[in-house]
C-alpha cells in the first residue's frame, strides 16, 4: 500500500468520524427513542404475557395491573401523535345533558359539544305497522346516529392535517337553560361552545375559541364546519316527504334558493357570503344561522334507495371566518321545529321561504292570497276540512267574474247551436267546409269560440298554486276530515289486497269522488255546447272522459286536503254553472246580443277572418288535389 492510498483512507475515515459526532442524538432524543421502543414493546408484551400465563393457568392480579398500564401508556402515546396540542381533550367518557322548555327538549352529547338529538314535544311521527295500523311515535331530529356536526382545526402534524371536535371531550356545565361544553386544550387554551334555549324552538349557540393562534396555521382565515344529517321518516307518505325535503341556503342580499328536491344536487356557494343553512324535512327542519355571514360553502343533497331506514342525506361544508387572534367568540343560532310560516317568519331573513310553498307566482299566491284567508278562517272553524270548504268558497267567489265570462261565452254558442246543426246537416260529407261555415256564423255572430278558454286560463295560476299549498302546510298535518286521518297525505277508504302499478295498493274515496263528479260535469257541459269539432276528432271526444280517470292514478296517493279541495271546488263549480245559466244568464237578452251583432258592419281583419281565410285556403288545395286525381 503506497502512502497516498494510506492517507486517503485515514482522512475517510476522519469524516465518518466527525459525521457521526455531528448527528448523534441528544440525551433527550435517546431518551424519547427509548420510550418509545419502551411502548410498544408493552404493546406487543400482552400478547406474549397472555400466552405465556395460558400455559400457567390464570393471570395474577399484579399481572392485570401491569397490562392496564402498558396499555393506558400506548393509548397516551398515540393520543399525543395523533392530537398533539389538543390531547388533553381527546381524552373522557361520553355524557348527555338536556336543555327544554314547553315545545321542545334537546340533548347535547359531551363528546364533541354537538346536538345529539331534538324531541319536538308538540307533534307525532306517523307510520304504519305491517296491518296497515297507525303509530303515532314521538318525534326527534338530528338524532341518527351516523350524524356530524364537527369542526375541522387545521393542525400539520395530525393524520389528515385536522383535528375534529368529533374526537374531543367537551366537559358540560349548565346554569338555568343555558349550557356550556368545554375542552380544556391545557395552558389556557380551550374550545367551548355555547347554548342557550329560549321559550320557542329557537337557541342561541357560541363557539368560543381561547388560545388556537398559537396552535392553528397563523395564514387560517377559515375553519371549515362539517355537517352532514341523515332525514329520518317522519310523515305516513314517505314519497311526497322525499320530494319535498331538501337543503335551503340564503346568501346575503339574494332570495333564498335550495338544492334540488327529485335527484342528486350540489351547490358551491363562494360568490356571496351565506346567511343561514337549513336541513329541511317536509314539515321540520334545522337551520344554522351566522350572525357574521358564513364565508364560503358547500351544500347537498343525495338520493337515498327507498329500502333505506332513511329519507335523505343532506350536507354542508361551512367555512367560518377565523380571525387568528388569541380569543374569538362566533356568534350563531339554532331553529329547530315546524315549517311553520309565522314561526319562521318571526325568526327573520327570509326564513319563511323554507315552507315549500313554490316560487315565481305560484308561491306569491300561496302565500300572500291563499295562506292569509286559510289563516283568517282557521281562528273561527276547528275542522281543516270545514276551512278546506270555505277557503273554496272563498276562492270560488273571488274568480266568479272569471266563470260568469266563461259560461256567458258558453251560452252564446249554445244559442247558436240550432243553426249549427243545420249547416252540419247541409254540409255533412264535407268537414272542411261545416268548420269554415261555423267560424263565418261565430264572426258574423260576434262570437268568440275562445272566449270560454281564457277564463279557465286565467285561473289556472291559483290552480297550480293550491297544488302546492296543501301538501306544504303543517296545518294539514295529521289533521282529520270525515274518512281521512291526515289531510297532509292520502286518504284510504279501502285497501287492496295487491298493489296496482302507479296505483297503489289503496283507494283514495276523495281522489274518486273528484273523478266521477269530473266526468258528470263534462257530460254536461257537452250537452250544452257545440261538440261539432269534437264530432270531426272523436278520440279528442272521448279523451275529456278519460282524463279525469287517468288523474286518479295521479291524485290516488297525493295529499286528501288537496282532493278534498278538488271535490268541492267541483262541486261548486256544477252548483254555480246551473244557477249562473238557468238563473243568472237572460238567454233572450243574449239572442238580441247577437241579432245586433249580426247587423252591425264586419270590421276586416281580426283573428277569425284570418282563420277562415286560411280554411279556404286550404279547402282549395284540397280540392284541387282531389280534381288532378
Amino acid at each position: 500500500m503506497d502512502r497516498n492510498t494510506t492517507i486517503g483512507i485515514v482522512l475517510i475515515f476522519l469524516l465518518l468520524y466527525v459525521w457521526a459526532k455531528m448527528n448523534a442524538p441528544s440525551p433527550e432524543e435517546l431518551a424519547e427513542m427509548q420510550r418509545v421502543k419502551d411502548s410498544f414493546a408493552m404493546a406487543e408484551s400482552p400478547v406474549q404475557d397472555s400466552l405465556v400465563r395460558q400455559d400457567s393457568g390464570q393471570p395474577s392480579e399484579k399481572d392485570t395491573a401491569r397490562d392496564v398500564v402498558k396499555q393506558d401508556s400506548l393509548q397516551d402515546l398515540l393520543i399525543q401523535r395523533d392530537f398533539g396540542a389538543f390531547a388533553e381533550a381527546a381524552k373522557g367518557t361520553e355524557q348527555t345533558t338536556s336543555l327544554e322548555n314547553e315545545v321542545i327538549k334537546v340533548d347535547f352529547s359531551s363528546k364533541g359539544g354537538k346536538i345529539k338529538s331534538a324531541l319536538i314535544k308538540p307533534y307525532k311521527k306517523l307510520i304504519e305497522d305491517a296491518e296497515h295500523n297507525d303509530i303515532y311515535l314521538d318525534l326527534f331530529l338530528l338524532e341518527d346516529d351516523k350524524n356530524k356536526f364537527e369542526y375541522l382545526f387545521p393542525v400539520a402534524n395530525a393524520p389528515g392535517g385536522f383535528v375534529k371536535s368529533s374526537d374531543l371531550y367537551f366537559t358540560p356545565e349548565r346554569s338555568g337553560n343555558t349550557l356550556t361544553l368545554t375542552a380544556d386544550l391545557g395552558n389556557g387554551r380551550s374550545i367551548r361552545q355555547v347554548y342557550t334555549l329560549g321559550e320557542g324552538y329557537d337557541m342561541d349557540y357560541q363557539l368560543i375559541l381561547t388560545g388556537l393562534d398559537r396552535i392553528l396555521n397563523p395564514n387560517q382565515k377559515s375553519i371549515k364546519l362539517n355537517w352532514v344529517n341523515y332525514l329520518d321518516k317522519i310523515e305516513k307518505n314517505t314519497k311526497y316527504e322525499k320530494i319535498y325535503s331538501t337543503v335551503y341556503y340564503k346568501e346575503v342580499d339574494e332570495d333564498p334558493s335550495y338544492c334540488s328536491q327529485s335527484r342528486d344536487d350540489q351547490e358551491v356557494l363562494t360568490e356571496s357570503p351565506i346567511k343561514w343553512i337549513s336541513h329541511s324535512n317536509q314539515f321540520f327542519n334545522s337551520t344554522l344561522v351566522g350572525d357574521d355571514p358564513f364565508s364560503a360553502a358547500v351544500v347537498e343533497s343525495k338520493m337515498l334507495d327507498e329500502n333505506s331506514d332513511d329519507l335523505k342525506l343532506l350536507t354542508a361544508s361551512v367555512d367560518i371566518p377565523f380571525s387568528g387572534s388569541n380569543s374569538q367568540t362566533i356568534d350563531m343560532s339554532w331553529y329547530i321545529g315546524p315549517n311553520k310560516f309565522e314561526l319562521l317568519q318571526a325568526q327573520g331573513h327570509d326564513m319563511e321561504d323554507i315552507v315549500p310553498f313554490g316560487w315565481s307566482v305560484f308561491g306569491t299566491i300561496n302565500r300572500w292570497v291563499i295562506r292569509p284567508i286559510f289563516s283568517f278562517l282557521s281562528q273561527f272553524v276547528g275542522s281543516k276540512g270545514i276551512v278546506i270548504l270555505l277557503l273554496t268558497l272563498v276562492v270560488k267567489s273571488l274568480v266568479y267574474p272569471l266563470t260568469y265570462r266563461m259560461l256567458y261565452s258558453q251560452s252564446k254558442m249554445s244559442a247558436l247551436k240550432p243553426q249549427i246543426e243545420k249547416v252540419r246537416e247541409k254540409h255533412k260529407d264535407d268537414q272542411q267546409q261545416v268548420q269554415m261555415e261555423t267560424m263565418k256564423m261565430y264572426r258574423e255572430y260576434g262570437v268568440n269560440p275562445a272566449g270560454g278558454c281564457f277564463p279557465m286560463i286565467l285561473q289556472m295560476p291559483i290552480w297550480f298554486a293550491l297544488y302546492r299549498f296543501f301538501p306544504a302546510s303543517i296545518e294539514f298535518r295529521q289533521a282529520s276530515f270525515l274518512w281521512a286521518n291526515d289531510l297532509s297525505s292520502y286518504d284510504v277508504f279501502f285497501r287492496l289486497p295487491f298493489s296496482i302499478p302507479f296505483l297503489g295498493d289503496h283507494i283514495s274515496l276523495f281522489t274518486f269522488l273528484w273523478a266521477i263528479s269530473m266526468i258528470g260535469y263534462t257530460y254536461y257541459n257537452s250537452k250544452m255546447m257545440d261538440m261539432s269539432s269534437m264530432n270531426a276528432m272523436p278520440a279528442m271526444k272521448y279523451m275529456q272522459y278519460i282524463m279525469p280517470l287517468m288523474f286518479v292514478f295521479f291524485f290516488n296517493d297525493y295529499a286528501s286536503g288537496l282532493t278534498c279541495y278538488l271535490l268541492f271546488s267541483n262541486l261548486l263549480n256544477i252548483g254555480q254553472t246551473l244557477v249562473t245559466k238557468n238563473y243568472v244568464i237572460n238567454h233572450e237578452k243574449i239572442m238580441e246580443e247577437l241579432d245586433a251583432n249580426r247587423k252591425k258592419p264586419k270590421k276586416k281583419g281580426g283573428f277569425q277572418e284570418r282563420l277562415e281565410k286560411a280554411m279556404k285556403e286550404q279547402q282549395r288545395i284540397a280540392a284541387e288535389k282531389a280534381k288532378k286525381k
